[in-house]
């Protein structure tokens, strides 16, 4: 079982529970329309906000908050998800940052520190990252952070803007880990 009070953090980033006191700081790095082209609610809308929160405060993910170190300021949100403790996997999603800190290495180094924790701390077998297949930025990033593409799932998932996603799964397991966390 994942604590629900976990932290993870590194020299550049800390990640903490999404609380109720961040949703003002983080609605304010959601106006950007573009952000949520690839998202599954329009974070924009406050009432899509808060249906997204919601669902993170009723435990449906573990949802975090990300805060940037060196700048002492919200960035974004990342979460953990679909974990199946028999199965020893889990899945690294729900994540998005203000536009202002797209480039900015924060989301290679948090994915870093949510593998780490997933298979030094868990023991986990395998870590899933799911996302639209019209993504290519993020597919570009998952790919060389060392995730493996598995293929896509069509007409998965409903976006915000009302198109039906075809939904490209990668993954990450143990035995790569070692290599991936040496090459970073």
């Amino acid at each position: 079982m994942i604590d629900r009070n976990l932290i993870l953090e590194n020299e550049s980033v800390r990640l903490a529970p999404i609380a109720e006191e961040d949703f003002q700081n983080l609605m304010l790095l959601t106006d950007v329309p573009s952000l949520w082209t690839y998202f599954t609610y329009n974070l924009s809308i406050p009432e899509e906000f808060m249906e997204w929160a919601n669902q993170a405060l009723e435990g449906q993910r573990l949802q975090f908050s990300v805060w940037d170190k060196n700048i002492n300021q919200l960035v974004g949100s990342t979460a953990f998800g679909n974990y199946s403790e028999r199965d020893r996997r889990i899945e690294i999603g729900w994540t998005w940052l203000g536009a202002e800190f797209h480039g900015t290495g924060i989301n290679r180094v948090m994915k870093l520190l949510m593998l780490e924790y997933c298979f030094e701390k868990l023991k986990l077998k395998r870590v899933e990252i799911k996302t639209d297949v019209l993504n290519i930025p993020a597919r570009k990033a998952l790919v060389k952070l060392g995730a493996v593409e598995e293929g896509v799932l069509r007409s998965h998932t409903l976006l915000a803007n009302g198109r039906r996603r075809d939904t490209i799964y990668y993954s990450v397991l143990s035995s790569e880990w070692e290599t991936i966390r040496r090459k970073m």
